[in-house]
């Protein structure tokens, strides 16, 4: 096996960065701000009636806004990115001999000679003038494109089945019972989150899940005692 096939057995993550920020993003906010208003409503009212109210009207209006929310400043990213695509494509129309100069300059800061700059930002530019600016002077990769509509539809997917992990534990539980075990439930569920998500990311496990376990406990917290302190559905 040669070297360069070796390099390329190497896992890398990068490719993932566009689904994989959604997908987190949607169930760590579904578990969170469902659990959180459950929990709220259930200081103040032990009502079972209630809490399942809120819990599924939180589902539904989390999903959506969370869909629409992604799509809204995912597109923001998309049209920047083709805004200065367009603006490379003019100048390239314009200045092609200014365009492959900067080139070389972007491969001399990157620590290549003079020469060997120069060659490569010629060939670069024989073979794919648009498609070198694009990656070494935007830094735009396809892998790393904005996907409006793939953010949307994760974040609203995933939104949606972690909501539905405290709804379901509230509907479960004993009565009396039900603001400790959708903390338990919750806080099982967020470290399970913030394990699966660092691996999918290739990163740290156990310190993904920390973070996501003690911001969800204090997001909970804060929301059981409104509810307590003011006696009323949060």
């Amino acid at each position: 096996m040669t070297d360069y096939e070796q390099a390329h057995e190497e896992p890398h993550f990068v490719n993932r960065t566009g689904w994989l920020r959604a997908a987190v993003l949607g169930a760590n906010d579904g578990i969170v701000s469902v659990s959180a208003l459950i929990v709220g409503v259930a200081a103040a009212s032990p009502s079972t009636y209630a809490v399942f109210l809120s819990g599924a009207a939180g589902l539904a209006a989390g999903a959506m806004s969370m869909a629409a929310g992604e799509y809204v400043s995912v597109s923001s990213q998309s049209d920047l990115e083709s805004a200065d695509i367009r603006r490379e494509e003019r100048a390239l129309r314009n200045n092609p001999k200014g365009e492959e100069t900067e080139l070389a300059q972007i491969y001399r800061a990157r620590g290549l000679s003079e020469d060997t700059a120069r060659l490569v930002a010629r060939e670069l530019t024989e073979a794919d003038a648009l498609g070198a600016h694009i990656r070494d002077e935007l830094g735009l990769t396809d892998e790393q494109a904005a996907r409006p509509i793939l953010a949307a539809l994760v974040s609203g997917i995933t939104f949606s089945v972690s909501a539905a992990v405290p709804l379901i534990a509230a509907i479960l539980a004993p009565a009396g019972a039900l603001i400790p075990v959708v903390v338990i439930v919750t806080l099982i569920a967020l470290t399970g989150l913030g394990a699966l998500g660092a691996y999918a990311g290739g990163a740290p496990v156990g310190r993904a899940s920390l973070r996501v376990v003690l911001w969800g406990g204090l997001a909970m917290a804060v929301t059981a005692g409104v509810g307590r302190l003011f006696g009323v559905a949060v």
